[in-house]
């Protein structure tokens, strides 16, 4: 079965997002000052039923003490009942063909150690220490080189 992903407007996410990544934190904290930047997008997949399964949203964003022309992901979440069956793996795919479509030649964020792995099996690499993001837990930046214009 083929996954259906699709660029979609911020409002469609943030509910997925705070459920998933924040659900102990006021539901305003899962909306970024990012989400509205210039050039950022919103990448959504859905089950077979319509429903949302998984979110991401990229912008531009130069990885700190680099700059490569890159973006930043953030906010990437898969609904509980949909992990393992990638979702995940096909919102991250499309971003990063539409980053690199969009001549960027790095993505990066910052990734849940907890999650450390997942991006890891996708070709991501670990960027310096970890680092604790209060409230949230430990962290390290990932980053995973693309071929611009692809």
């Amino acid at each position: 079965m083929a996954i259906r992903t699709a660029r979609v407007d911020v409002a469609e996410i943030p509910a997925l997002r705070h459920s998933v990544l924040l659900p102990q934190r006021p539901p305003a904290e899962a909306e970024f000052a990012e989400d509205t930047a210039p050039g950022a997008f919103h990448l959504a997949a859905y089950d077979a039923q319509g429903a949302l399964a998984a979110c991401v949203s990229f912008c531009p964003a130069l990885l700190p003490g680099d700059d490569t022309p890159a973006y930043r992901f953030r906010g990437m979440a898969s609904a509980p009942a949909a992990r393992g069956q990638g979702y995940g793996v096909a919102v991250l795919a499309a971003g990063l063909t539409e980053s690199a479509a969009r001549d960027a030649h790095l993505v990066w964020c910052n990734a849940r150690t907890s999650a450390a792995g997942f991006y890891l099996r996708h070709g991501f690499e670990v960027r310096g220490a970890e680092f604790v993001i209060e409230g949230v837990g430990a962290h390290v930046v990932m980053t995973a080189k693309l071929t611009p214009g692809g």
